[in-house]
């Protein structure tokens, strides 16, 4: 029976063995680690918490790259004091390129600087700021699927048996569970915004009317709106402001989104209180200009507001900036270019009043310029010329707004809708 061999080997083969080891165990609890939570703020402190721990240095600190304004922004930063972080995230952003970090950002590679007071790259700011010394400094480039997600920084390591290679594969183990952490915060971003518009949709849609048909003795009203998205800024209504008589109104709230469904249902909430007290609709007009006047800079209102007489078909309209009414008769159609005001919110003004009489069988139609502004794939519009002489062509179509919405759909077949879509249409017979 042969005996065994042994093979002597020295004590510095077996120190780097044995640290070899303590950092492919330290590779793993790290795996376990940040595979544990998918939030990005306490994930963000483990790493840190992890890379100082195993660098035994002072500090750590990661700066999170901002693709919108090409900077880098101090996240977390570890050390001693508790208000370092704060100082840092509040005071300090880096320019790509700028100090040690803006470097690494720029180059994507790994630093390791052994006097960093010394290095022209080095930003004395920083611990100008919070009184802190840098005298070492590790600097990696964090590197995801998206690119460049930001810096890690490790100040003052007191550990100079690491292995380079370890390092940059603990640093791509960071980069991975932080994007996969951003992702996730993302999602839930998406989620809550996805919650909260359709939320403000059924909200919205509650401020218009119930129905979008109304009689009243000899007046129809008739209406369709369609948002561009899930909110949008266009809206109609329709009041009996006396007896006998029924107010039409339609508007359009420049901008998109959030902040114009608000003011549309703060404008509707005003135009039905005003509506309640005033017969006229040059003073409705004025008043809805002067509460628009508080409204934050850029938004504005086109709107229209129109009285029907329903016994003998007066009508009185106030136009405020808005595409003008079509008059539609068993004869023909006409563009109603009466005296305009400047759109709601602009400037302080008075609104003109004009009026006509309609006959039985006419028919009145108020549009938002979604409807003629609507594109085709080569990116041309229908335009109000264009739209008109549709109407003119289709006056006696019994379901007007279907065949209007059905034409502005197929103009437009391939795009993605721009702007809201809002018709209303009244009736006197």
């Amino acid at each position: 029976m042969k005996k065994k061999q042994y093979r002597k080997v020295s004590s510095e083969y077996l120190k780097k063995v044995e640290t070899t080891a303590r950092d492919l165990r330290i590779l793993t609890e790290i795996s376990a680690l940040i595979s544990s939570t998918l939030d990005y703020d306490e994930l963000i402190r483990m790493v840190m918490e992890k890379a100082k721990a195993v660098m035994e240095a002072a500090a750590c600190s990661i700066l999170i790259y901002n693709p919108e304004t090409n900077k880098l922004e101090f996240e977390v930063a570890l050390s001693g004091e508790d208000t370092m972080s704060e100082l840092l995230k509040n005071k300090i952003t880096l320019g790509m390129g700028q100090g040690i970090a803006g470097w690494v950002a720029k180059n994507r590679k790994l630093l390791f600087i052994k006097d960093a007071q010394a290095d022209k790259r080095f930003y004395q700011e920083a611990d100008k700021l919070t009184g802190f010394v840098t005298e070492k400094m590790i600097a990696a480039p964090l590197i995801g699927r998206r690119g460049l997600i930001g810096v890690a920084e490790i100040i003052n390591p007191t550990r100079e048996d690491y292995d380079m290679e370890i390092l940059q594969i603990l640093m791509r183990h960071f980069a991975i569970a932080i994007e996969n952490a951003i992702y996730h915060r993302e999602s839930i971003e998406r989620e809550r915004m996805k919650q909260e518009l359709e939320f403000a949709s059924v909200l919205q849609k509650s401020f218009l009317p119930e129905k979008p048909f109304y009689q009243k003795k000899n007046l129809t009203v008739r209406a369709l709106n369609i948002p561009a998205k899930e909110i949008g800024g266009d809206f109609y209504d329709y009041r009996e402001p006396v007896s006998g008589k029924v107010g039409v109104f339609i508007g359009d709230i420049s901008g998109k989104g959030v902040s114009a469904a608000l003011y549309m249902a703060k404008m509707v909430s005003e135009f039905r209180y005003s509506a309640r007290r005033v017969r006229t609709p040059e003073k409705v007009m004025k008043r809805l200009n002067q509460m628009l006047a508080s409204a934050p800079r850029g938004i504005f209102l086109t709107a229209i507001y129109l009285i029907v007489d329903s016994t003998d078909g007066t009508v009185l309209i106030t136009n405020a900036g808005h595409p003008p009414v079509l008059l539609l008769t068993s004869r023909g159609m006409q563009i109603l270019s009466g005296p305009s005001g400047p759109p709601l919110g602009m400037i302080e003004d008075e609104y003109p009043v004009y009026s006509f009489t309609m006959k039985r069988g006419d028919r009145i139609l108020l549009v938002t310029d979604g409807v003629f502004e609507a594109k085709n794939k080569k990116g041309e519009r229908i335009g109000f010329q264009q739209f008109s002489e549709f109407v003119r062509r289709n006056r006696k179509e019994e379901n007007l707004l279907d065949t209007i919405t059905g034409y502005v759909q197929a103009f437009s077949k391939g795009t993605q809708q721009a702007d809201d879509l809002t018709i209303v249409e009244v009736g006197y017979c």
